[in-house]
Formats: C-alpha cells, structure tokens, sequence
C-alpha cells in the first residue's frame, strides 16, 4: 500500500483495485491522512465564495477552477439545479459563513437533458410512492443556466445575490462558457 496522500496522474486512483468500492475509497483516505497537513483553516470560505454545480463525475469543480481546500462552500446535486435545498446551503453560507459570491456552473451533455417529469411517474409505478421533488430536467443548458441565476437573485433569504453568475463547463475541452443572464 503506498502512502501518498495523492495518486500522481496515470497511477491507480480509489476506481481500481480489489474490494467494494467503499472499500477502496476508504483505503485511498487512510493514504491521504498519512500526508494531511492540517492547514488551521477557518471555518469560513477564504474566497467568501459558493459554487453550485451538476454532481456529473467529469466536472472536477475544484481543478477546474483552481480552488485549494478552504477557498469556498461547493453544493452539488444534479443538474446543479437550484432547489430549495439549494437556496437553504446557500442561505447558510451567506449569512452564518460570509459567502458574498454565487458561482453557477452547468455542463454540456448532461444527463438531466434527457430525462423528464416521466421519471416520477415511473418511480411511482415501481415504488407505489410519487417522489415530492421535482426532477428539474431541462432541454436548453443556458436556459436553466439563467434560471438558476435568477433563482438565486429573487430569494428573499439571500441577502448577497449581486455577483452571482452562471457558466457552462465543456466536458470535451474543460472550459467555462459564461451564460448572459438577460
């Protein structure tokens, strides 16, 4: 077992190997603890920073935006939308961890562009229960990208909602798009 707190890029990562994956996922943190410096990192996001994004494994948020642990609160969920879930991380991050900016990020080719509001039906036909969600599913990426934007601008429990900007990631070329909130 190596005890490096990272896998250096074309080593084996925690998606190979023997064992669960839970398993391998536990072993690659007992590697990164041998190594973990603990940095004194304030509680607070040192960037006063949110990044909602899509939870799609090909968007790495924090490589691709050169964030280091301790620079900002990311929430993740499908699709990125902006839930009232969403609303309430995003409520605590402002008002009780200084959070003043709302990054967006969305992504080309994701799979909440193939789903729709059937998906509820059918969990309803296979689990005799109709989820209290909304699947949030959506067919024009920038779209949902402005409505998510103006999601955040209206909530009256935000009280920072004048940097919030909204982006689509390319999953071919790993560039942000930045979506024109008008």
């Amino acid at each position: 077992m190596t005890t490096s707190a990272s896998i250096p890029a074309g080593s084996a990562s925690a998606a190979t190997g023997d064992g669960s994956v839970t398993d391998r996922l536990v072993e690659a943190n007992a590697r990164y603890a041998t190594e973990f410096a603990d940095a004194e990192l304030a509680g607070r996001p040192a960037l006063q920073a949110a990044v909602v994004a899509c939870m799609d494994a090909r968007l790495d948020v924090t490589a691709a935006l050169g964030l280091r642990n301790g620079d900002c609160h990311v929430i993740r969920n499908a699709g990125g939308a902006v839930t009232d879930d969403v609303i309430r991380s995003l409520t605590i991050s402002q008002r009780a961890l200084g959070t003043r900016s709302v990054i967006l990020v969305h992504h080309t080719a994701c799979g909440m562009e193939t789903l729709t509001e059937e998906f509820r039906h059918e969990l309803e036909l296979e689990v005799g229960q109709r989820p209290g969600w909304a699947v949030e599913s959506f067919r024009d990426v920038d779209q949902d990208v402005r409505q998510s934007i103006q999601r955040v601008r209206t909530s009256p429990f935000l009280p920072h909602t004048d940097d919030v900007r909204g982006f689509v990631y390319d999953v071919k070329t790993g560039l942000l798009r930045e979506v024109d909130p008008a």
